[in-house]
């Protein structure tokens, strides 16, 4: 989840106490939010980025950290697109920030704006979409550098790669638009590049916003991009050497029609996994240790991804095992909380030298 609070991407005291909370309690494995492989993927002044040699330092003490709770560091690489340059969320009001207040110039598939208060993108050339090609490989070098055991692709809600793969954005005519394969291109390319830049033993990822949730209309004939576009899209993934899809929605359109409920996009996750032959992940107002658990034992999704509830409550792995009879380890030093009692052993924690 984006915190929006770094000055020039740099990992901070802030993100130190955030994340190192949720390895403290118990996730298995911890994520940072969206990390920019470039000053323009950005998607506000505040994000979080991994552009340059001088970000590796703060974010190896952070992976130091998580690792020495037990917790596997992961990394999720990303560029804005055309939703760049965009004031905060809690803003008074939600804007584009010009180029003389801080802002920079976004770039897209073609220059549609995604809405009324973004900016108008630069359609990216072929020497653009190469420069963005060498960004994310760059920054997989960069997160294994910084001790990050796994790489997520961000190609969901509505960032670069998504409004490449979504017809509703991607209004190309040349390789890179117009067919589904034009529209995987792209995508595909980077998703190569950090592949072949991210350490082989260790896995890959790639979040997908699975459909659009615009259905066909005289506007739109074609409609946005389908579940069935995404299972395709994910058989060339798996051919790819990537080893998950993290089945998000979304996130590309204001016309969408989202039915949000409890656990509304774990269906996207079982398909792809069925009919794509890839493991996946399931998110999304999943919120109860039991539907967590039932997500994994019936075979839906080979991991459970947790963002606000984590949020809400850090500890939420260590009380779902407790609820699901299958106690889970405590750090020692808040066991006399958790059990009423301390157990004779060493702490799980190591201390971590200030860099």
């Amino acid at each position: 989840m984006c915190q929006y609070s770094y000055e020039d991407g740099f990992s901070n005291e802030w993100q130190f106490v955030h994340l190192g909370s949720r390895a403290v309690g118990g996730a298995g494995t911890v994520f940072t939010e969206a990390a920019a492989v470039s000053p323009e993927g950005r998607i506000t002044p505040g994000d979080l980025g991994i552009w340059s040699e001088e970000h590796v330092a703060p974010l190896a003490r952070l992976t130091a950290f998580l690792k020495a709770q037990g917790a596997v560091p992961a990394i999720q690489l990303a560029h804005a697109g055309r939703k760049a340059s965009m004031e905060r969320p809690w803003a008074a009001e939600l804007k584009a920030v010009p180029t003389g207040e801080g802002g920079w110039q976004p770039v897209g598939p073609t220059a549609d704006p995604f809405a009324d208060s973004y900016a108008s993108p630069a359609a990216l050339d072929r020497a653009g979409i190469e420069k963005v090609l060498a960004d994310f490989a760059s920054a997989a070098k960069r997160s294994a550098a910084a001790g990050f055991l796994l790489a997520e692709v961000h190609a969901a809600h509505g960032y670069l790669l998504h409004e490449f793969l979504s017809p509703l954005s991607n209004r190309r005519t040349d390789e890179f638009g117009g067919s589904l394969e034009n529209r995987f291109r792209f995508p595909l390319e980077v998703v190569r590049a950090v592949r072949a830049s991210f350490p082989a033993e260790l896995p890959v990822w790639v979040r997908l916003s699975v459909t659009d949730w615009v259905e066909p209309s005289s506007e739109e004939p074609a409609g946005g991009l389908s579940v069935e576009d995404s299972i395709a899209f994910s058989r060339l993934l798996r051919e790819e050497g990537i080893d998950l899809v993290d089945c998000s929605s979304g996130g590309n359109d204001l016309r969408q029609q989202i039915p949000v409920g409890a656990g509304y996009q774990v269906a996207f996750a079982d398909r792809i996994r069925r009919e794509a032959g890839i493991a996946t992940g399931a998110v999304g107002m999943i919120t109860a240790p039991e539907q967590a658990d039932q997500i994994i034992r019936t075979g839906q999704a080979d991991v459970v991804l947790l963002a606000r509830e984590l949020l809400r409550n850090p500890y939420w792995p260590l009380q779902a095992a407790e609820a699901l009879h299958k106690p889970g380890v405590w750090p020692v030093q808040y066991e006399r909380a958790a059990r009423g009692k301390v157990e004779r052993r060493a702490p799980l924690a190591k201390p971590v030298k200030q860099a």
